[in-house]
């Protein structure tokens, strides 16, 4: 069957995609950083272009913005500082507490269904002791001893956050010039289809963006203000962080639930902590997976929810931490690509035939 030029280019596209996926797969861990860097640049690359049509010069605007987006990075971070700092000593000490406690509570109501089950609090304490005892300096040496032995973990973490400033600048002062490299890359016959696709995504990639930030920016104040109303002294840390860290599905909510249930664990006695955070996380996860993602990110890059999901489910299935980070985004140009097919197709001989 001979394919008609159209079919050709389809199929060019789609065998391109193919090799791409299959490098993204084989080389996840070595791209993380240039991944990061690259959506990082396509995030950032309009505010050194505005800053350069005023007439600053192109480095120092690309070392402004950089500065500026390091400095916000680093200031999400340390919400976290105080938290650790100061609730650690006490996690120590409370905890073997709270396992008893909940040992007694527990223990009365299992065993009118004749279920004997008990915490080993022995064991618990032991654990506690023997992981949040350790000072300062015996953490280190145990990193640099697992690095010693291979701790790829700990080494990728340390490459990333030294390769992604340095890639980034780069990118941000190549932007121009790497977009005009690839654009004359494009056969001269299909430059005006190409350039058309590539601004569609852009528009796409634009309002996911934009919908992105307003889900972080909602529920930064939901879980300020819900854990507020149950009476956490960090709440507004704990709750900026868990909005803002939503940018990576899941990971983010984690990590936030998990800052939640230790304040709430220290600062109160009882089952008060456990259930606000239960509570506010619960309606939380509610409102981003049912209301805000769908509706403030799916519905502007045209995808719908359970479309949503399924992306994040299967990139993170196929590339790991990786895939999560670009499910959405990738995604969209996706759905660019085959509202394009569709097109073609509707228009071809094998449609109307």
């Amino acid at each position: 069957m001979t394919l008609t030029p159209a079919q050709r280019q389809t199929a060019t596209w789609m065998a391109l995609s193919l090799l791409g996926a299959l490098v993204v797969w084989l080389l996840g861990p070595v791209l993380t950083p240039f991944i990061i860097a690259a959506v990082l640049a396509y995030v950032l690359h309009p505010l050194v272009e505005r800053l350069a049509r005023r007439r600053v010069p192109r480095v120092v605007a690309v070392g402004v913005v950089e500065v500026a987006a390091i400095i916000i990075v680093l200031a999400v971070v340390l919400l976290i500082v105080p938290i650790l700092s100061k609730q650690l000593p006490l996690l120590r000490e409370q905890i073997p507490l709270f396992a008893d406690r909940l040992n007694v509570a527990l223990t009365p109501v299992l065993s009118r269904f004749d279920i004997d089950v008990a915490l080993d609090t022995a064991s618990i304490k032991a654990f506690v002791l023997k992981y949040l005892n350790a000072n300062l300096e015996e953490w280190m040496a145990t990193a640099l001893s697992s690095a010693r032995i291979g701790g790829s973990i700990l080494l990728a973490i340390i490459g990333t956050v030294f390769l992604v400033p340095m890639v980034l600048f780069y990118l941000l002062m190549d932007w121009i010039e790497l977009r005009q490299r690839l654009g004359g890359l494009v056969p001269p016959r299909l430059r005006e289809r190409t350039h058309g696709f590539i601004d569609e995504c852009d528009s796409v990639l634009g309002q996911y963006l934009r919908g992105q930030l307003s889900v972080m920016v909602v529920l930064a104040i939901y879980y300020s203000v819900g854990l507020t109303l149950f009476g956490f002294d960090l709440a507004v840390p704990v709750g900026v962080f868990t909005g803002l860290a939503v940018f990576i599905p899941y990971v983010g909510f984690g990590l936030g639930l998990t800052l939640a249930l230790i304040s709430g664990v220290l600062q109160f006695s009882g089952w008060h902590g456990v259930i606000g955070v239960a509570v506010v996380f619960g309606i939380g996860q509610l409102l981003e997976g049912f209301v805000l993602t769908p509706r403030l990110v799916g519905e502007r890059i045209g995808m719908s929810p359970l479309t949503v999901i399924f992306a994040l489910l299967a990139f993170g299935h196929l590339f790991g931490f990786v895939g999560v980070l670009i499910a959405l985004p990738v995604s969209a140009v996706l759905v660019v690509a085959v509202r394009r097919l569709r097109e073609l197709y509707l228009a071809s001989d094998l449609f109307k035939g």
